[in-house]
């Protein structure tokens, strides 16, 4: 299943259920909510919770690539792929952004 944020301030924003869901409780909504609304008051704290939460992702991985090139680590250590959090993040960031610039809400389900 999908979630797609939606905002007349640009194109949609398309997340994997469990990312989605991730994303409504880093913003504050319950992730069980199948719709909801960001409201144009609530876009500037929403803005913050997401940044803050990009920044924690990116230091717990430069956290993780210290460990990994650490010459005291004799074992080998999974590069870990995948995609992170924050790359994750920052295409709904730049929704949330664009929709406080147009004062217009973040929309999901609807």
């Amino acid at each position: 299943m999908l979630i797609i944020f939606k905002s007349p301030a640009s194109g949609d924003v398309i997340m994997f259920e469990k990312n989605g869901k991730e994303m409504l409780g880093v913003l504050g909504k319950d992730p069980a909510d199948a719709k909801g609304i960001v409201t144009v008051e609530q876009l500037p704290g929403a803005i913050a919770a997401v940044k803050a939460a990009i920044e924690s992702d990116k230091a717990r991985l430069a956290e993780q690539a210290s460990e990994a090139a650490d010459p005291d680590e004799n074992d080998a250590k999974p590069s870990g792929g995948g995609v992170s959090f924050f790359q994750r993040a920052v295409p709904l960031l730049e929704l949330l952004e664009r929709s406080l610039k147009d004062k217009v809400p973040v929309t999901w389900g609807v």
